[in-house]
């Protein structure tokens, strides 16, 4: 498979390949067959996000919130806006830091919404603030 990409399904936790040009395709998990690449963000806990930053090769974007911040409810739609535009160059995900405390510890979250992006099995770049879509596409393509 020329091109192949891991990916790690969001349901299941298996580690799966996908031909690049087959990204943006709707590509689904051979072991349980959720969709692997949606264009919307998909809800995390702290072991799915630690394993899938550790192992995909497409970058991975997280959203880490909770439901009584007024900044995170307002940038939420926006962020599911960019999960669209971003299908197949980009997986965004959320994680609310209410139901995981665990995940802000582990990742030094300070303040929320803040954003955080993983490539190569590193965070390569964080941005706090709620940002409209726009932003936040700029701001992933040209961290990612």
């Amino acid at each position: 498979m020329a091109g192949a990409r891991k990916i790690t399904c969001l349901e299941c936790g298996q580690v799966n390949r996908v031909p690049g040009e087959k990204l943006s395709a709707a590509p689904k998990c051979g072991t349980c067959g959720a969709p692997l690449m949606g264009g919307k963000p998909r809800e995390v806990d702290l072991a799915t996000l630690q394993k899938a930053a550790r192992n995909d090769d497409v970058p991975l974007v997280v959203d880490f919130w909770a439901p009584w911040c007024g900044p995170c409810r307002q940038m939420a739609p926006q962020f599911a806006q960019a999960a669209q535009e971003l299908l197949g160059d980009a997986r965004l995900v959320k994680l609310n830091t209410e139901d995981h405390p665990k995940a802000g510890a582990a990742y030094g979250i300070r303040g929320i919404p803040t954003m955080a992006a993983f490539a190569g099995g590193r965070e390569v770049a964080r941005q706090s603030g709620a940002m409209p879509k726009a932003a936040i596409v700029n701001w992933v393509r040209s961290k990612v």
